[in-house]
């Protein structure tokens, strides 16, 4: 059966004139006549039995069905032409790996060890693109995506393939100087962890995440402590947010403890209790239940090597 595909230089005198609502601009871009690209754009429609431009003063503007017929092709020509530059650039051998991950885990626990995996695999490039939504897959962003989640939303995010790869302890954590402000109480220098009172605790203001908005309820009430307000407090998107919010004495935040061991290291802040929040999260490493890569099959086992080696120790980020 014939399909229906039309030419790349029709689709590309169609983008390109789309873009810049002229036939003229688009002609000057791709080294055409006008009546070039009037000519492949009339196939196209022809093709399509469809109008995709009415003509205006100034140019041309696309119709309700040309505005539809470009937003779906823009990202298919653009992912032929990033397929053709790797393909030229690996010379068959490797690839691109776009990688979804959330922000924080990302810039302190992700990109310090990435050179690791450059090392092993030089003929692999890894992008990497943050959000802190789940990610969707059937819009071709990314490749596979580091997500943290209970087992529960895990399990039903339909049309996935998921690899475990840790699970998270989140630790209360204020600055010394919170402490010094509220409880008039001075913390040696680089102290990493000062166990607080319930009494203690319950006079400190809290900082809240955005994407985790009953955090400190749970916290609060996995270790029967009756707090009055535990949704009150300034509220920040991620934890990298909460860490420097904390650092500055604005309030105690709960966070993983992988991702701010530098400031407990330095005394920026301080554990201020034993009790954390365990395993109620964990890390997994997820793809399309079609998707079937070798470049995904490389990453994953690199990440669960470099885990094998760290002390153990748990990581999240909001989802």
């Amino acid at each position: 059966m014939r399909r229906k595909i039309p030419s790349t230089q029709s689709l590309m005198c169609f983008e390109s004139a789309a873009r810049h609502a002229s036939y003229t601009h688009a002609a000057q871009e791709l080294f055409l006549t006008q009546s070039a690209v009037s000519r492949q754009i009339q196939h196209l429609e022809e093709l399509l039995e469809l109008k995709l431009f009415s003509r205006t003063r100034h140019g041309v503007e696309l119709t309700a069905a040309g505005q539809q017929y470009y937003e779906s092709i823009k990202p298919l020509l653009m992912s032929l032409e990033q397929a053709t530059l790797e393909v030229i650039h690996h010379k068959g051998q490797g690839g691109t790996l776009k990688l979804g991950v959330v922000p924080t885990f990302a810039t302190r626990w992700l990109l310090p060890k990435l050179h690791r995996f450059q090392q092993c695999y030089p003929e692999i490039t890894v992008h990497l693109e943050t959000n802190t939504r789940p990610f969707l897959f059937h819009e071709n962003i990314f490749d596979a995506a580091i997500y943290a989640g209970t087992p529960e939303q895990v399990a039903q995010w339909p049309g996935i393939s998921s690899h475990f790869l840790m699970y998270e302890d989140v630790v209360a954590v204020c600055s010394p100087e919170l402490i010094k402000m509220h409880l008039k109480m001075n913390v040696a220098e680089n102290t990493p962890h000062l166990i607080l009172s319930t009494e203690q605790l319950l006079q400190l203001p809290l900082l809240q995440q955005t994407t985790r908005p009953m955090i400190w309820k749970d916290w609060f009430e996995l270790h029967q402590v009756n707090h009055p307000h535990p949704l009150r407090g300034q509220r920040h998107e991620l934890f990298s947010m909460l860490a420097v919010a904390a650092k500055h004495g604005m309030g105690m935040a709960l966070i993983p403890q992988m991702l701010i061991e530098t400031e407990l290291s330095k005394g920026e802040l301080v554990r201020i209790s034993d009790q954390m929040l365990e395993r109620r999260r964990a890390y997994h490493l997820i793809h399309a239940q079609n998707e079937h890569s070798t470049l995904i099959t490389k990453f994953v086992n690199w990440m669960k090597e470099e885990l094998q080696q760290e002390p153990a120790q748990t990581v999240s980020e909001a989802p």
